[in-house]
């Protein structure tokens, strides 16, 4: 941002604000010592809330006996604690389920620090407050400064005492609140030795050892920083949250600039003895240029100086700027910081020769209400990495040497045929030539070896570094600043392109990466293929895991692998519960052996990705780690589309289910109606005037009722067999089947059923060998083909039924001279429900079953149906043809 633009609100506060929504709100009553009263101010404000009438439960509350502490609970809810069995007794602890269930508008708990008891939930009761306020319970509590993580090692100090239970300084951060419970030495030590902290003997000795009056008011000046600490944060959270650009000096804030020298981890820790003398937090920034890139020894420098910050508190950050100053001034700005910290750079030249100021007086010149700290000794070199290039290799060295011997043996040969007017331009493409190859600083010995050779073998007099004529003087002095200016300018242009093809492989690679999942179907082809790629591109094995009911278990790992040890799995529980990365490399279980990494979708977290560390591996660098994360990210994604996409599956698979059913159920009340209605009628008549009727027409009833009953029970079949094709359970009773008789009995039922078209089976010179097949559904198959052309080629209609057999089968054509089938429905025929318009003929029979029953039989079998193209010459009329596979017994 320049200083002209107007200052912006922070994303990352803006985002800190919206990530609270819904979450429970913390208050810390933070006492400077044991027995400040800290526990009776959080019931006295407690009881006012109640008495305002906001809901108040008593979680956990430590009374120690005293009086005055009982009476103030007296008047509010207690929570019923859990006993836990320990060591063959009953311990009382906070009964984090009863307390989730309840969900009151305030739980208090008191003592934020205590260890709970092996077989809780979780090892210390911070940790049970963290799920009550993500569960969105507002939560009061208590804790003294001595158990503050980062101040354990100065309490010890303090007062000889060395505090077991401690709570991390993070759980402090989350404070929506602290309040401050402090008295006076003298009144403490009063409260003491009147017996209102501890019994007589436990007070005696206390008074002895850790409440001193020194002790104590140490320990007061401690919490005092700690809450200052803590309201110089929400400054900062309000100042970048509302765009208000600093620096305000309410507090102390320090940054430290890092560069990838030796001298990087000395600056580090002087800016630490610096923050601790200023008792303020600090940043340890290092600023990269765009186009560059760093060898790996100052990339593993630099990482290992920056890891050092982050290990003594500071907060790290990457920048890249072009402009280092005013990046610097920026970052100070929006951070409120007020100390900048930096090494002492030797002055150097700039690629034309004159002195280029340093980073520390650049920072002098333009910083306002910023104080420069310089640090001078061993690490004046920190400062000077931000903008001094690496040296090359005596490669490189020696190329550029032997590109000037080349320059000037060719400048002397040609001399020799060609008088050239300026041979200064051959010196030049030999300062060309190790710039492109092999950087900047072989380049500039070039330029001079350049000069010194062209000035004793071309100028006159010869052989001599003396220059005899004035305007040689300055022609060598131009080229000089022209040699240099362009091995710089190749030189970096060279570095810029190297960084340029790196970052164009890092990028191509997450193209193809993210193009490859987004092709795969489903949700295990994407984990699987993530795995792999992962896997090839950072080199390590590679595991993802997904929940699996309650747990997380593997769903792919390369190289192929089903088990991840304890510690392991602890960390992926850890980085998929919280959302935050864990193992090797973090603060959360550091030695698995492994490091994972929360794949977070739009609608929560969808599994864990996890890398391992083998043996003496060297630890991720920045640009692998930068990569590994946007790896996760396009996984995350990919990974949700897939989730999302079978859930679309489903919807439409359950949707196209309904629509079937649907359609089922139309047709059979539709289908059904018409034989029912006539089996109902003549059993009626039957029934009602049976004394009336003759012989002649009860014969005529009782054959209506089986014809019907017959549909009925063909419709019934048809359905029972279209179920048993889908469920794939549709068995075969193979045995030798005459085909010829089979088509016979077909049309024979067909005609006892009344139909009116005529039937003709062309005879054959020898009978059809035997077909191995299931005769029942065989006859099924051709009787639901033979029902299609009665009901729809018309009561005056030619159905003609012919067989044949050959080396690779029997074939069978079922041929009517009807209306044909209509050109929309050609391609559908075989599907379920596809059904014609109805006709005089059709008689309201159909379900739109039988032609995809018969497709499914045939298909058991081995064999196929289609359905014939017309013949352009003949368009009317259906030919189907079935062929079945040539499994037949011996000719007759």
């Amino acid at each position: 941002m320049n200083r002209d633009e107007a200052p912006r609100a922070s994303a990352d506060a803006l985002l800190a604000e919206a990530g609270r929504e819904g979450r429970g709100r913390l208050r810390l009553f933070l006492g400077a010592a044991p027995g400040v009263g800290k526990t009776f101010a959080m019931l006295q404000t407690a009881r006012a809330a109640a008495g305002a009438g906001r809901a108040v439960l008593v979680g956990i509350v430590e009374t120690h006996g005293r009086a005055d502490t009982e009476a103030m609970v007296a008047d509010l809810e207690i929570l019923p604690r859990r006993r836990v069995p320990y060591r063959g007794r009953l311990v009382a602890e906070l009964d984090i389920d009863a307390a989730l269930e309840r969900r009151p508008g305030l739980l208090l708990v008191d003592e934020y620090a205590h260890s709970n008891v092996a077989g809780s939930r979780h090892p210390k009761r911070w940790q049970d407050v963290a799920e009550c306020l993500a569960a969105g319970i507002d939560v009061w509590t208590t804790m003294n400064v001595q158990h503050v993580e980062s101040l354990n090692d100065v309490v010890q100090r303090i007062t000889g005492v060395r505090v077991r239970e401690t709570v991390p300084d993070t759980t402090l951060q989350v404070a929506d609140e602290i309040v401050l419970v402090d008295l006076p030495s003298d009144e403490l030590i009063r409260r003491l030795a009147e017996g209102k902290v501890y019994v007589e003997d436990t007070a005696t000795r206390a008074t002895q050892n850790f409440f001193k009056p020194s002790n104590l008011t140490a320990l007061r000046e401690l919490a005092l920083r700690q809450v200052a600490a803590q309201v110089d944060s929400d400054l900062l959270e309000r100042m970048q949250g509302g765009a208000i650009e600093g620096p305000w000096a309410a507090g102390e804030r320090l940054l430290v600039c890092l560069g990838p020298t030796d001298a990087a981890e000395r600056l580090v820790r002087g800016a630490k003895r610096l923050a601790d003398l200023l008792d303020a937090p600090w940043f340890a920034v290092t600023i990269e240029r765009p186009g560059t890139t760093q060898g790996e020894t100052a990339a593993a420098r630099l990482e290992s100086a920056m890891q050092l910050a982050r290990t003594l508190g500071a907060e790290t950050r990457h920048l890249v700027a072009s402009d280092l100053r005013n990046e610097l001034l920026r970052f100070a700005r929006f951070e409120n910081v007020t100390q900048i910290v930096v090494g002492k750079a030797r002055r150097r030249a700039s690629a034309l020769g004159w002195p280029r100021p340093s980073l520390a007086d650049a920072l002098v010149r333009r910083a306002a209400g910023v104080s420069i700290h310089v640090i001078t000794g061993e690490a004046d070199e920190g400062a000077r990495a931000f903008a001094m290039p690496a040296f090359g290799g005596w490669i490189g060295y020696a190329s550029a040497a032997a590109s000037v011997g080349a320059a000037t043996l060719m400048g002397s040969q040609l001399l020799r045929f060609v008088p050239l007017p300026n041979l200064s331009m051959l010196y030049l493409l030999a300062v060309l030539v190790p710039a492109v190859a092999y950087g900047v600083w072989p380049a500039v010995f070039a330029s001079f070896l350049s000069f010194g050779a062209y000035n004793f073998v071309f100028i006159e007099p010869t052989g001599s570094f003396t220059v005899a004529r004035p305007h040689e003087v300055l022609a060598l002095a131009i080229f000089l600043i022209i040699a240099v200016s362009i091995s710089a300018l190749a030189g970096r242009a060279r570095e810029q392109m190297r960084a340029s093809a790196a970052r164009t492989r890092a990028a191509r690679r997450l193209y193809e990466f993210t193009k490859a999942l987004s092709a795969l179907p489903d949700a295990g082809a994407v984990m699987e293929a993530a795995a792999s790629e992962v896997h090839a591109a950072i080199g390590r094995a590679c595991v993802l895991l997904r929940l699996d009911g309650a747990d997380l278990a593997i769903a792919a790992a390369w190289p192929p692998d089903d088990r991840l040890g304890t510690p392991a799995l602890a960390a992926a529980r850890w980085a998929f519960d919280r959302g935050e990365p864990a193992g090797e490399g973090t603060a959360t279980l550091p030695n698995s052996g492994w490091t994972f990494l929360p794949l977070a979708a739009p609608e929560g977290r969808v599994g864990v990705l996890g890398i391992e560390r083998t043996g003496d591996a060297a630890p991720l660098d920045r640009e692998t780690r930068t990569l590994l994360a946007a790896l996760a990210e396009q996984t995350a994604a990919a990974l949700h589309r897939a989730l999302l996409s079978d859930e679309m599956r489903l919807v439409r698979t359950a949707a196209e289910t309904e629509r079937v059913r649907n359609i089922l159920l139309a047709s059979i009340s539709h289908d059904f109606r018409t034989p029912l209605a006539c089996v109902l009628g003549s059993a009626t008549a039957l029934i009602d005037y049976d004394d009336r009727l003759d012989r002649a027409a009860r014969l005529d009833l009782l054959g209506q009722v089986r014809d019907e009953a017959r549909h009925l029970d063909t419709m019934v079949r048809n359905l029972l067999s279209m179920t048993r094709l889908e469920a794939g359970a549709l068995e075969l009773d193979r045995d030798w089947v005459d085909l010829g008789e089979a088509l016979e009995r077909v049309v024979d039922l067909a005609k006892r059923r009344g139909a009116p078209q005529r039937f003709a089976i062309p005879p054959r010179e020898r009978p059809l060998p035997l077909l191995r097949a299931d005769g029942g559904l065989l006859d099924q198959a051709l009787g639901n083909v033979v029902a299609n052309a009665v009901r729809h080629a018309g009561a005056g209609a030619h159905v003609t039924l012919s067989a044949a057999s050959g080396e690779d089968g029997f074939t069978v054509e079922i041929a009517d001279d009807g209306p044909g089938v209509p050109e929309t429905l050609r391609a559908h025929v075989f599907e379920k429900f596809t059904r014609a318009r109805r006709s005089a003929a059709d008689g309201g029979e159909s379900a739109g079953l039988g032609l995809a029953i018969a497709k499914g039989i045939l298909e058991a079998h081995g064999g196929t149906i289609e359905l014939v193209p017309p013949d352009p010459a003949h368009p009317r009329g259906a030919v189907f043809r079935l062929r079945l596979p040539n499994e037949r017994g011996n000719d007759r």
